[in-house]
């Protein structure tokens, strides 16, 4: 009975070992471990025990069972200073844990716009092969507009629709959060694609912002476009709501309005930045920045 009971605690002598600050067992430094001090520092924002940890020989890149490292938890914690330190100590930037998640998708999840900034100069791919957890699409959901802001200036997709989770306009419709809406609708991004059938102006509408319904329908939404219910956004508007006065008020696009949505789709959204280069009044140019 003693022998099984000695037997059954060896394992669980060598993780405690772990936690009594001793290295890392080198047969399992490149491995995924239970859970280790040096996630918890690194996800608490403990910088000097996170150095200390290192000092000791924790392995940077230690992984959980889920594949979640050190940095993944740092970004997560929104921790620039532990970041940039696992990062200098050669942690991977690209990790990805069994769920899809990147550093990077972590950042902005946190809304880390240091994270996010300090990641991309190491190298952080913007595009990440499990097209379950993309960066802009987690930015768009939680409302940070500045995490956005670097994933386009770095060329970040600002029109893939992923499965269940659609456009990143239409994460930023469901959220809701008018300024990521802005700032997609100011950068190109097409108003049309959502998730399926469902529009950005069917997700609006479901969220009851008035203010992201004008927005919408500013840059040339479709009042008409049914989902696969085969219902419009005035259908799924509730009665004497501001955003059903919204959807009424709005009528036919004007002459110069279709113009404005045509020059911008010629220029493309990687061009539209040069619009203030062109030979073209400033009041035109403005009206076709939406300045």
């Amino acid at each position: 009975m003693m022998a099984t009971i000695l037997l059954r605690s060896q394992p669980l002598q060598n993780c405690f070992s772990i936690y009594r600050g001793l290295p890392c067992n080198s047969l399992m430094a490149d491995s995924c471990s239970d859970r280790t001090p040096l996630h918890d520092a690194a996800y608490q924002g403990r910088l000097l025990n996170l150095m200390e940890l290192i000092a000791q020989g924790f392995q940077v890149n230690t992984l959980t069972m889920d594949g979640v490292s050190p940095l993944h938890e740092a970004c997560l914690g929104g921790h620039h200073a532990c970041a940039k330190f696992l990062l200098e100590n050669g942690a991977n930037a690209q990790a990805v844990s069994t769920d899809g998640a990147t550093p990077l998708f972590n950042s902005c999840s946190s809304g880390s716009a240091a994270c996010v900034r300090l990641l991309l100069q190491h190298g952080a791919s913007i595009h990440t092969t499990p097209q379950l957890a993309s960066p802009l699409h987690q930015a768009a959901k939680k409302g940070h507009r500045e995490c956005m802001e670097l994933l386009l200036s770095c060329g970040a997709q600002i029109d893939v629709e992923l499965p269940n989770v659609g456009t990143p306009l239409y994460a930023a419709c469901r959220a809701p959060s008018a300024q990521c809406v802005e700032l997609l609708l100011h950068s190109g991004a097409d108003v049309g694609p959502g998730c399926g059938q469902d529009s950005p102006l069917h997700a609006a509408v479901r969220a009851g912002e008035a203010n992201i319904v004008e927005l919408l329908l500013e840059f040339g939404a479709e009042k008409a476009c049914r989902n696969s219910e085969g219902k419009t956004p005035l259908d799924l508007s509730a009665p004497n709501s501001a955003v059903r006065a919204a959807l009424q008020r709005k009528g036919p696009c004007s002459l110069t309005q279709l113009c404005r949505f045509s020059i911008r789709r010629s220029l493309g959204r990687l061009r539209l930045h040069r619009t203030s280069n062109l030979l073209l009044p400033q009041s035109v140019i403005n009206f076709l920045l939406y300045r």
